[in-house]
């Protein structure tokens, strides 16, 4: 069962990592430091859109408007945090 904790906490871990590479990505795109044009960045930007998407886009869903403002990225990784603290404090312990 340690095992399988391990390997959640890990994902979430990696998945932490690729939502803060969506969000500087999305900004770097925004300014036009990085040319959407490149096959090679459109790629990566489908890809890890495609990754995250389904988990922000409910979210979004929910906020209210604030303009050009999107905090989604915000909220979902606090909603990772409460559950990798979760599974560390009440789940593994109590694990035999």
């Amino acid at each position: 069962m340690r095992a399988i904790l391990d390997v959640l906490l890990l994902v979430l871990q990696l998945y932490t990592y690729v939502i803060i590479i969506v969000a500087i990505l999305s900004w770097l795109i925004a300014f036009n430091v990085i040319n959407v044009h490149n096959d090679f960045v459109r790629s990566i930007w489908n890809a890890l859109n495609a990754v995250t998407e389904p988990l922000l886009r409910p979210i979004r869903n929910v906020l209210p408007a604030l303009g050009g403002l999107d905090i989604s990225p915000v909220i979902l990784l606090l909603l990772i945090f409460l559950i990798q603290d979760i599974i560390e404090r009440y789940i593994y312990p109590n694990v035999i």
